[in-house]
């Protein structure tokens, strides 16, 4: 399975990020520790959202989408 999520920064509540991840949990804790560097001055990061997909292909495809303007504004309007 594939994982698409999105993080919301706790420090920083109006930042969000959205990625794609087989390891979901192994992918959250790498943001908490730093080792992503779009992500690391923003931390602690929680999880507010996810979604499971079947084949990395529909995942990315989907994180895409979500990092598009219209999808942030689907996003704010249908997911968090």
């Amino acid at each position: 399975m594939w994982y698409v999520y999105i993080i919301r920064s706790t420090a920083f509540p109006d930042q969000e990020y959205v990625g794609a991840s087989a390891d979901l949990r192994q992918r959250i804790a790498d943001h908490n520790a730093g080792k992503s560097t779009h992500t690391a001055k923003f931390m602690p990061w929680e999880l507010i959202w996810y979604c499971a997909f079947p084949d990395k292909l529909k995942a990315l495809a989907f994180e895409k989408y979500l990092k598009s303007h219209s999808g942030r504004a689907f996003t704010k309007k249908r997911l968090v």
